[in-house]
């Protein structure tokens, strides 16, 4: 069963970068295509929104409009992980990035299996 868990999340001044990974831990990680969610504050978890996905064999990526030309999607399949890096953050990036999985295809509406999450706050 495919377990994830997400790191890199911390306090980040606007403007700033960071960089989120995420770790799996199954012997066919390649199978599994990887999307980040972004759960706003004050958000339900219900209501988080897919805004990267990155295909297992990591030759496909799709971002949601809102990131576009700020955020990078890539993963390295011998250490099992996914990166995420977001610049020029804005208060509006702020919140709780979860990392997922699932096989098939990297639609943002079908089941997938969440990380527990890495916080990301905004503040100078």
């Amino acid at each position: 069963q495919l377990q994830l868990v997400e790191s890199g999340g911390g306090l980040v001044q606007p403007g700033g970068s960071l960089r989120l990974s995420c770790a799996a831990s199954i012997s066919t990680f390649d199978f599994y295509n990887i999307g980040w969610f972004h759960q706003a504050p004050g958000k339900e978890i219900e209501e988080r929104a897919g805004v990267a996905c990155i295909t297992g064999n990591g030759e496909s990526t799709n971002y949601a409009d809102s990131v576009k030309d700020r955020f990078t999607i890539s993963r390295d399949n011998a250490k099992k992980k996914v990166y995420r890096q977001m610049d020029n953050l804005q208060a509006e990036g702020a919140g709780v990035y979860f990392c997922a999985g699932r096989q098939g295809s990297c639609d943002w509406r079908g089941v997938w299996g969440f990380g527990q999450g890495t916080q990301v706050t905004i503040a100078s």
